[in-house]
Formats: structure tokens, sequence, C-alpha cells
């Protein structure tokens, strides 16, 4: 057998990835139980109004995803040093920021849903029933960015199986009341978001109960001084920055795509809300392999172990684009029938097949962008990744500007690839530079 498959890092990314794409594949499935729950209700504009109160939700929240992958960074280091201390101090401030951020969205809340809704155009009843999805949603901010950073805490630590157990959890719960909620009480879109605030408020609690369990296992003490630290706050604050600005690019990416689309008419709209859920599983399978090299590369740098370093990447890169490719090949076959599943709408299913190929293609161009992404938050190089980040967009929007243009439809898809790969080759071009510097310093 060839030394590269003989290596035993393969079965040590296996068993930290598995968990993961469980626990990730549950969340757009989720995603897929609202669009079918709201997608077999009798008008369009209901699903058009999840999509952008969805929209506007993912905006806000995954803006703050720098709670999860800086918190996973730190720690992951801080374990590979051996250092309990400091793991508990980065858990620490990182519950503390969220907590904070999460108050001021509950006190900006009317400003913020204004200045969204003016940013999308749409028709008065899809407003109305995005606000109603807003209104609900937003109460959920505090654990939305608590079980980010006990995400965080737990990959750092390479306990997958607490991420698997924590995020199941909280989707069963969601999926249970979704059906609940909308088809036996009808409470429609109501029922959408009250459901997924219940859930992610019984999350924070199982998640704390793991948490629990994991500092008694690792040792040191809760050090107020450390805690208190401002030059540690001002480290994490300065790579939670970098990641905010990349995230907020990301995700303003997709809104910007799901904004254009609605410009084009109310069923373009809804069939880039059923397909937006091929995206989403696309991006919680291959993060599983991300999170896995993001633990095991920030291990590996904070015991510095260059050799290692380089096996966790060579092989967690490996498996993920056979998962890619395993993505495209499921697409490609089963594609027609999942958009049946997700919409009985015949408009709405009519206009996803024709843009159902773009999908099929997806896995194999954006791979390296979460391969990628999970290497560097490992390695702590957040500056890098905003880097990168901002040309891809620039590119992004450029190619939405001049193929929107000529080619409608087609031409965002082309755009939304186009910004894939980029996130890719910015990432790639970037990484030996990478490589030396994480293993020069430790953030």
């Amino acid at each position: 057998m060839p030394p590269f498959f003989a290596s035993p890092m393969h079965k040590e990314i296996l068993h930290r990835a598995w968990p993961i794409i469980l626990s990730g594949l549950s969340v757009p499935l989720l995603g897929a139980v609202d669009t079918a729950v709201i997608g077999h209700l009798p008008e369009a504009s209901y699903l058009g109004a999840v999509a952008i109160g969805a929209m506007i939700m993912s905006f806000l929240y995954w803006g703050f995803g720098f709670l999860r992958m800086g918190t996973t960074g730190f720690v992951a280091q801080a374990a590979g040093a051996n250092d309990g201390q400091e793991i508990r101090t980065v858990l620490a401030q990182s519950l503390l920021l969220g907590l904070l951020i999460s108050l001021t969205i509950i006190v900006l809340q009317v400003p913020i849903l204004k200045l969204a809704l003016n940013l999308v155009s749409s028709n008065m009843q899809v407003e109305q029933g995005a606000s109603t999805y807003f209104n609900y949603r937003v109460w959920g901010a505090p654990a939305v960015l608590f079980n980010y950073t006990l995400l965080g805490f737990f990959i750092g630590l390479g306990n997958t199986r607490a991420v698997l157990f924590t995020q199941i959890f909280m989707n069963v719960v969601n999926i249970a009341l979704d059906l609940v909620f909308v088809i036996w009480l009808g409470l429609d879109i109501q029922g959408v978001a009250l459901a997924s605030v219940i859930a992610e408020y019984s999350a924070v609690f199982v998640g704390f109960v793991l948490v629990v369990k994991e500092l008694r296992r690792i040792g040191g003490a809760w050090i107020k001084s450390s805690i208190l630290s401002v030059t540690k706050a001002v480290k994490l604050l300065k790579v939670n920055l970098d990641i905010f600005i990349r995230t907020i690019l990301l995700i303003f990416s997709f809104a910007y795509f799901t904004a254009e689309a609605a410009k084009i008419g109310e069923e373009a709209l809804a069939a880039t809300a059923v397909l937006m859920n091929f995206m989403h599983f696309l991006a919680f399978g291959l993060d599983g392999f991300a999170h896995a090299a993001e633990g095991l590369v920030g291990a590996a740098i904070g015991a510095r172990k260059e050799s290692r370093l380089k096996q966790v990447v060579l092989v967690s890169s490996f498996w993920a684009c056979c998962v890619a490719l395993l993505y495209s090949l499921i697409y490609g076959i089963f594609g027609v029938s999942v958009v049946n599943l997700l919409t009985n709408i015949e408009d709405v299913r009519t206009v996803a097949y024709t843009y159902l190929p773009w999908l099929v293609l997806m896995p194999l161009v954006s791979v390296w962008a979460y391969q990628l992404d999970g290497i560097f938050v490992g390695a702590m190089q957040s500056k890098e990744m905003r880097n990168g980040m901002i040309l891809s967009a620039l590119a992004y929007f450029i190619a939405v500007h001049f193929l929107g243009e000529i080619w409608g439809m087609h031409g965002l898809w082309a755009a939304l690839a186009i910004f894939m790969a980029m996130r890719g080759i910015t990432l790639g071009i970037a990484y030996p530079r990478v490589k030396r510097a994480a293993l020069t310093s430790i953030v």
C-alpha cells in the first residue's frame, strides 16, 4: 500500500470529519424542511418571504461567525501547547463578546430590519412576511452567538462528537416544532421562526453541559486577570475583525445574489430559495473536512510540528476533493427529485430545473474555497483570509454586473461559480506564505 494511504492521519481526519459532516448536513436538512413546509402552502410569496427573512438573519448572524472560527483557532493552538488556562480564557472572552454583540442586535433590531428591507427589492406581501420572520428570530441572537462559540470550542479540541450531538439535537427540535407549528397549528411564517428560536436556546443548554465536562478533563483555572487582559482581548479582536470582514463579504455576496434574483421575478426568487438548499448541503458537507483541518492544523502549529501540519493539509484535502466529486454525482442524478421534494409549485419547479446544472458544477468549483478556509482558520492567518475574500468579492460583483446583464439568471449563477473559484485561487496563492508565517509565530 502506498505510504499516503497507509498514513494513520486518514483515520484521524475521518474520525473528526464524519460527526461534523453529519451535524452539518442536518442544518441544510432543517432549511429544506423549512422550505418544504412553506413551499407547500398555496402562495409563492410565503416561500419568497422566508427566503428574504432567512437571508437577513444569515447576513446578521453568520456575519459574526468569527466567534466560531476565532475560538477554534485559538483553542486548537492552546490545546496543542497543553495550556488549559488559555483555553478557558479564550472561551470566556468569546462568550462575553457574543453576549455584547447579541444585546446590541436586539437593541438595534428596528433600524436593522428597515435597512435590510430597503436593500432588497420585493413586493409588499413578501416584505411583510420577511418582517414577521425577522421579528421572531432576532430574539434568538444570544443563543445563536453562544452556539457559535461553543462549536468553535469543541472543534478546536477535536471533540466533534459534541458538535454532532448539539447540532443534531437543535435541528431535530427545530424540525419537530416546524411540523407542529406550521402543519398542525397553522402558524406559517411565525411558526417557522419561533421553532428556530426555541431550538437555538435548547442547544445552548445542552452545549454548556458538555463544556463543563470538557473543562474538567482539560484542567486549568479561570483567571480573572487573564480573561480581562487588554492584550489578549486586542489579539482576539484583531483576528476576529479580519474574519468578520471576510464573513460579511461572503454573506453579502450570497445576499446580493438573492436580491438580484428577486429583481428578475417572484418565480426566480422562489427557485433561488429552493436551489440554495443545494449550496447549503454542499457547504456543510465540505465543512466537515475543513473543520477537521482547523483543529489539527492549529494543534500542529501549537506543538510546532511541521511534518504533521503537511500531513493534515494533504490528507484532509484529498478527502474533501473526493466528497466534492460525490456531491456532483448526487446532484446530477437526484437533483430533479430533490427540487420536487422541496416545492410542488410547477412554475417554481420549471425555473429551478433550468438552473440545476450550475449546482452540479458547483461542488467541483467550490471545494478549495472551503478546504483552504479551514486550513487558514487553524493557522490563524486571518489577514490573508480577509484579503483573499476582498479580491474574490470584487471579481464576483464585476461578474454579476456584466454576466447578469447578458444572461440573466444564468449570468448570476456563472458569477457565483467565479466567486467560489476565486476564493480557492486567492487562498491557494497565499498558502506557502501562510505556512511559513504560522510555523514561525503562534498567534
